[in-house]
């Protein structure tokens, strides 16, 4: 059944992408909108996926990133990479980092970018084919009961410890044991293709080097062009990034993406003027324009609250974000981390704005089946941060952060 889903998966992007992204132009964000859409640069990406009822989009969005870095690199139908052994992985290292930390970090199921990088060290990878993470009788990802009970017995073992206990040698594998049953058995090797593999063997034949990767952000509360660590709950690994101008986030990203390399991005997606269901996501100057009924989501998972407004369907005049607003919504809280997505082309519309175009984990029910277009207003204003190849940072910033 997962293969027949798959091969579904590939056709269907194949149609959006002769349809939708190079070969009609100008095109559109949604049925019946006046926006005009012309391509700048399209890079290649494997299929849409769906992170259904999990807060895992940080898995979703950093393997498709990964998956594009192998087309990239040469691999013309790369394999699609287990999102949920990597979860489990990082459950695992989360889980014992919170016991040693006596609960006073986040442990939750949500993560960071370099999460990946820091799993794929360590365990290695797998391929999507060989642990799809379906072991709980559902046809589609649903975290809610896995985290419950995960959740449940971490507290558990910190009561222990409250109590002046000693801790037994346990509990880590009664830990695996939930893993276990909700994800199905931790893969210590595999035959695959007619060779056998570790997950460690694995990733060193796909090729990707994880120490090729940085983060940058642009917060003025960290100095300039050094390395921070970025305060959000997420950023459980202590994760660095290196902190630039908000012009330089910008003209990286589109710098990358111009010059062939895909990005991985980090934002706050509960703005008004995000709206997966218009394929847009823009900074109206005046937001009491968007209508808003229903609310998002706890894990940021699906399409969210329904936005309505005339500006999802014809430009209009964005709010001009400078580095002082973008810091007052990080400091107020009115920014925060939401959601992990993956940039892979650049468009400008019929009145010369750009837009990065960006593939989602949340199915592919909208009019860009899965995509959306997001204005560089939207990108300088709400990013938290972005993951990519070091060979795709602009030779002035890699000056700049000594890289």
């Amino acid at each position: 059944m997962k293969k027949i889903y798959i091969s579904f998966l590939f056709l269907g992007f194949s149609a959006v992408a002769s349809a939708q992204f190079g070969y009609t132009e100008p095109v559109k964000n949604s049925e019946g909108s006046e926006y005009q859409f012309t391509k700048l640069a399209l890079l290649d990406a494997t299929p849409v996926q769906e992170q259904g009822q999990t807060g895992t989009c940080w898995s979703f969005s950093a393997l498709s990133f990964f998956e594009s870095e192998l087309i990239r690199m040469g691999t013309k139908n790369p394999d699609l990479l287990a999102e949920m052994f990597v979860v489990r992985k990082a459950y695992e290292s989360k889980a014992e980092k919170f016991i040693r930390m006596d609960g006073k970090i986040n442990f939750s199921e949500g993560g960071a970018f370099h999460d990946i990088p820091f799993v794929i060290r360590n365990y290695g990878i797998v391929p999507l084919d060989v642990y799809s993470g379906l072991n709980y009788g559902t046809t589609s990802h649903d975290h809610s009961e896995l985290f419950e009970v995960l959740n449940g017995g971490l507290q558990g073992v910190l009561t222990t410890t409250k109590n002046g206990k000693t801790l037994t040698t346990s509990w880590m594998t009664a830990l695996n044991g939930i893993l276990d049953a909700y994800l199905g058995k931790d893969i210590k090797e595999f035959d695959y293709k007619g060779k056998k593999y570790t997950p460690k063997s694995y990733a060193k034949a796909i090729g990707l080097n994880m120490d090729e990767y940085v983060s940058l952000t642009s917060f003025t509360n960290h100095g300039m062009y050094e390395k921070c660590s970025l305060a959000i709950p997420d950023n459980w690994a202590w994760g660095e990034s290196y902190n630039v101008g908000l012009n330089d986030l910008f003209d990286a990203c589109e710098y990358a993406v111009k010059n062939g390399y895909s990005v991985a991005w980090g934002a706050d997606v509960s703005e008004k003027g995000f709206s997966f269901r218009n394929g847009l996501g823009i900074v109206p100057e005046d937001p009491s324009t968007i209508e808003v009924s229903g609310k998002d989501n706890k894990n940021f998972s699906n399409g969210g609250a329904d936005r309505a407004s005339n500006a999802f369907q014809t430009p209009v005049k964005e709010l001009t974000i400078t580095p002082e607003l973008r810091q007052k919504g990080y400091d107020q809280k009115t920014t925060t981390d939401d959601h992990g997505m993956h940039i892979v082309g650049l468009y400008k519309d019929q009145k010369g704005t750009r837009y990065f175009l960006v593939k989602n984990s949340w199915g592919t029910s909208n009019y860009p089946k899965g995509f959306l277009y997001v204005s560089e207003n939207y990108f300088k204003y709400k990013t938290i941060n972005i993951y990519l190849h070091k060979d795709g940072v602009m030779p002035s910033l890699k000056k700049k952060i000594n890289l």
